[in-house]
């Protein structure tokens, strides 16, 4: 009688501490929750891309008359050739290459794959837009994807005069869907941003 009365009392110390020891699994992840709440990186957005070119004055022809993009003033203290360019809440920091192939894209320039590293440029009408690249006879490619809930995203590729790529596209399309519960996404004020979707977790 009295081992099963130790036996029982043995059984419910170990269920009080595996309790114990879940609480205290959540109750750290809740602290480690809320601090990184509290103390977020301080980081904001996207500030500027960085181009090596073989001419300075082609690229800002091309990201001006293309992309829209407008030239503005960069700091005088550089002693570099180049030029800062700025539009859609983003720059463009464009750097004189002093090697004609430093930096630069090699191989074909109007090669285009969509699996290239390039950037991407969020676009609210996007028939205007390839348009514009027909009237000034950019080579491009146009990508149409039907996603499984009836959105289509649309894709227009092409290459600046260095041969990097750049994407046009419709991808507000797409909702942010975090992939884990650690993430925490910051938008941006004052800027588009796409709709985020909670995944359900916590």
């Amino acid at each position: 009688m009295e081992k099963e009365i130790a036996d029982r009392k043995a059984t419910v110390i170990n269920e009080v501490q595996e309790n114990n020891d879940g609480e205290s699994e959540e109750i750290t992840e809740r602290e480690s929750t809320r601090k990184e709440e509290e103390h977020p990186l301080p980081l904001m957005a996207l500030n500027h891309v960085s181009r090596v070119c073989r001419s300075v004055k082609d690229s800002v022809d091309f990201y001006t008359k293309v992309l829209g993009f407008v030239l503005i003033e960069r700091p005088q203290s550089f002693d570099f050739e180049g030029a800062w360019l700025f539009n859609y809440g983003v720059g463009i920091h464009l750097m004189q290459s002093e090697d004609e192939d430093n930096g630069v894209r090699q191989g074909d320039k109007d090669h285009l794959d969509p699996l290239d590293n390039h950037i991407s440029f969020q676009c609210e009408d996007m028939e205007a837009m390839e348009e514009r690249l027909k009237e000034l006879g950019v080579k491009y490619m146009r990508r149409t994807l039907d996603e499984e809930n009836g959105e289509l995203i649309e894709q227009l590729f092409f290459n600046d005069p260095d041969g990097f790529m750049i994407e046009i596209c419709n991808c507000e399309n797409l909702k942010v869907v975090p992939a884990g519960s650690s993430g925490r996404i910051r938008l941006p004020a004052g800027r588009h941003n796409p709709p985020l979707e909670s995944n359900g977790q916590k």
